[in-house]
This record gives C-alpha cells, structure tokens and sequence, in this order.
C-alpha cells in the first residue's frame, strides 16, 4: 500500500506502483512499474497498491549487499600516520646519543664526573620531546571541537588531517546538491488562463493524488490560494497522470467553471485523449533538456497549462562549489539520476565533471578509479546508496539530515544542511595542519638550538628546563589561537 516500504526483493505479479528508489538510485522521482518490474527491499512504495513475488531475502538482498560493501570498504581504511610520530621516531634516539656523547667529551675534558653528567641531563632535559607530543594532538583537539561549534563533527584526529590533502571533491546530487523533494518550477499557463488560475485547478485535480509530482503542485497551490475543494470526480490514470471533474464559483476564477473535465498528466496521456499540445512543443522541449517534468493540463479537452516539476537545488550550492573550485579542488557530481537531468544541474551549479546513472555498486568504482589515479578524494553524500562510495574515498562527509548507514561511513559529518561546511571543513584542516606544522617546527627549533649550548655546558638544568617548558607553552598557546579561526570565511586566496 501506499506509504509502506517494499520488505525484501522481488518481481511485481500485479498492480501499478510508484517506488520510490532514492535510496538505490539516488534518483529523487518515483519510477514507475508494471508488472513483470522488480522492486527493491527498504524502496518506497509512493502511489497505488500491488502484490509481488519474493525472489531475495536476508543477506541476499540489495540493502544486505550495500551494508556487506560498506563494511569491506572500512576494513580496507588504513590508519594515518601521526606526524610527530615520525620525527620523534628520528629525534629521541638522536637526542640519546648527543647526550651520551656530551657526557663522554666533557668527562674526558675535564675528568669531572659531575659536569659531565650535568652537561648531559641538560641535553636530555633541553631535548625533551613534550612539546613534539603537544604538537599534534592539542590543534587536533581545538580544531575538532571548533568545527563541533559550527555543526562539523569530525570523528578522529586521522580524518581532519587527511581533509587536509583533498584535491577531489565527489557530490551526490539528490539530497546533496539538490533538496531532494520534487516542487514546482515553472507554471505557463495556455488557452486564457491565468497562472493563479491554472495553479489553483490543477490543485484541486491533484487533492487526493498519493503521487509525488501531484502532492508537489497541491502543495503549491495550497501555498498560494490556502484551502482548496476537492474534485468531484477523481480517477487516477497510472503511470499517466490523473483525471477530474471540477467546478469552480465566480470569482476565483475570472468566469464560473461548472463540472469541467480536467486531465493532468503526461504527453502521452493528452495525445491518447487527442488534445493537441504542438504549439508548445519548444516550451515542452526546452523544459525537457533542463531534466525537468513537464505535466500537461487541459480543461474540457483544450490546454490550458504546462507545469513543470523537478527536485529544486539548495540554496547554497553554487556557492559552495565555487568555494571549493577557488580552494583549487576539483568537483565532481556523482548520481543515478539519467544524464540529462544530471547535465542540467550541474550547469546550473557550475559543475563540469559529471558522472550520471551510475548505481550503488558502481560509484564505489567510480570513487576507487579517481584514488587510482592519483587524487585524494572526499565524498559527500547523504543516502544509503551513497555509502559504500563514502567509505571507499579517503574521506566521507556525510549529511546530518542523511541516513544512519551514510553517516556511520563518513569520516565527517555535517550538521548543517548547507553545502558550505564542505569548504568549511576543509579549510579547517588546513588551519589546523598549519598550526600542527608551526607547533612542530618551533617545537623542534627550540631543541635543537638548545642542545649545542648544554652539550657545551652553557645551559645547566634548571635554565633547560625553563626553556623546554617554554617551548610547551608556546605550542600550547598557538594551538588555542585556532579558537579565533572561522572555516566559514573565505581566506584571501579565494576571494581573489
């Protein structure tokens, strides 16, 4: 029935839903099947009721497979190697062995057991690597709680640095770049009507219709004239669109309109009534190249509107693409959705790589291909069937408002439903890697300039002492400066 999910695989024996497979596809429309059709175990069922024969079950089935791909993808994840890690690894036995060395010269210099050990324990204690150790860990812990305070969650200090080498940025396009809720875009109205007119038929027609693309044009004329009447006659036409019967009182409408027949649906559904909509044939094509649905209404069988539907973009995202082209990342768009309606938004985002009806199984290929050539890739999507491709990137950056499976592969999340924490997050690492790189450099600076002076005996322990606690200090200090830092605010290279 309407409403219910689909539970397990199988092959259609009677009825003629709407399935909503956004959840596979990533196609946000609900496609439309017959029977013989197979359906999708966790798919929606948006329109009409049908029966269906069971082909998969438990771990057979598509969903089991995804989960399974996710799984293996995360296994193959290999821990980053911290930074400090690697120069401690070279720095402290260095360090061991100039102590030892100073003890040995400055004993066999001056035969005096007790400066010999001081010359060393100043060596060791100048030497000591605890600011090498703040180094990473304390800009990690500031940089992960300021993207907490702008809605970024980072999951661990690993994810944050590997942010910071992203040159590919790979964009699920339903939910992601686009709404992923159909709505009205364009409403040209035919044969005298009026657009407030033909909106405010073309609701009342759609009242009691449990297809998406007719709940999207009641709710816009609900938007717009409040209440509406029901028909008084209603008959769903599957897979075509809807008839009613319709009457409307003086005043709404610039002339009464008593029982009119209204159809609304598609091209075939008016040509199969003989209503001639050629006139608007370059209206009708010119939407058709922008992936748009265009649904043909006419009144007592002459045209009276062209509606379009389509998944309408967020607000945000050319601009955040554009954030990420002037960072120097490279943007793809990665979806199910068929190529036309894949071109279309992604010349309207600024997008010139596109990468278009490709199923689950397969974008996990696509992400893997791209690694394959040399890019760190990051993929940012929100469904389950942007999962497996989540984890197989170097990094996911999932949406808050996706679902579980999408955010439990992401490295990142984003509590903001806005397109403009993915440049955000990346700026951030960048922020933060900078600050470890100072950290490490003054860090080991001031070891390294101090070690001659107490190997030479200009430095007793006391004053090394300070100095390393100094060092500690200031790495501490220019790790918390990162609190000022706003990943929001566009740095000067990109603006120019």
């Amino acid at each position: 029935r309407p409403g219910e999910k689909v539970p397990v695989d199988g092959w259609i024996i009677e009825g003629n839903p709407a399935i909503d497979e956004s959840m596979l596809t990533g196609e946000s429309l609900p496609v439309e099947k017959k029977v013989g059709d197979p359906v999708t175990g966790a798919t929606i069922n948006t329109f009409g009721t049908f029966k269906f024969k069971a082909t998969k079950v438990g771990k057979d089935t598509v969903l089991a497979q995804i989960i399974k791909m996710v799984e293996e993808a995360q296994g193959a994840k290999a821990p980053i190697q911290k930074i400090a890690d690697r120069v401690a690894g070279v720095f402290v036995p260095v360090v061991i062995g100039v102590a030892v060395l100073a003890f040995l010269l400055r004993f066999l210099l001056t035969g005096d057991f007790s400066t010999a050990v001081i010359s060393a324990v100043s060596v060791l204690v100048i030497a000591c690597p605890c600011a090498l150790g703040l180094a990473t860990p304390t800009a990690i812990m500031v940089g992960t709680g300021k993207g907490a305070e702008n809605g970024i969650l980072i999951k661990g200090g690993e994810h944050l640095e590997t942010a910071y080498k992203i040159d590919t940025v790979i964009l699920d396009k339903t939910g992601t770049i686009t709404k992923g809720r159909p709505e009205v875009t364009d409403l040209i109205p035919l044969g005298g009507f009026t657009a407030e007119e033909a909106i405010y038929l073309a609701a009342i027609v759609e009242k009691k219709s449990e297809h998406p693309l007719g709940v999207a044009i009641y709710e816009k004329g609900k938007q717009e004239h409040g209440a509406l009447p029901d028909p008084e006659e209603f008959t769903a036409l599957p897979g075509q669109g809807v008839k009613a019967r319709v009457s409307v009182p003086a005043g709404v409408t610039r002339q009464p309109l008593a029982g009119v027949e209204v159809y609304l649906g598609t091209r075939k559904l008016l040509e199969e009534q003989g209503i001639d909509f050629g006139a608007s044939e370059t209206v009708l094509t010119g939407l058709e190249n922008e992936g748009k649905t265009a649904m043909l209404m006419a009144v007592d069988r002459q045209p009276a509107a062209i509606i379009a539907v389509a998944d309408t973009l967020k607000e945000t995202a050319r601009e955040a693409i554009a954030e990420l082209s002037a960072m120097g990342i490279e943007v793809y768009m990665l979806t199910g959705d068929n190529r036309r309606t894949a071109a279309a938004v992604a010349r309207q985002v600024g997008i010139n790589n596109v990468l278009a009806e490709v199923l689950p199984e397969d974008k996990a290929k696509k992400v893997e291909h791209l690694k394959g050539e040399g890019k760190v890739v990051a993929m940012v999507g929100d469904g389950i069937n942007d999962a497996p491709a989540l984890a197989a990137a170097a990094i996911g950056i999932a949406l808050g408002s996706g679902t579980d499976v999408a955010i439990e592969a992401a490295g990142i999340t984003l509590l903001r439903d806005d397109l403009r924490a993915v440049p955000a997050a990346v700026r951030l690492s960048r922020q933060t890697m900078r600050k470890i790189k100072q950290n490490l450099f003054w860090a080991f600076i001031y070891n390294t300039l101090g070690i001659p002076f107490a190997a030479f005996g200009f430095l007793n322990p006391v004053i090394a002492g300070a100095a390393m606690a100094f060092s500690s200090v200031s790495v501490v200090t220019n790790s918390l400066s990162l609190k000022g830092f706003n990943p929001f605010k566009k740095a000067r290279s990109e603006v120019a």
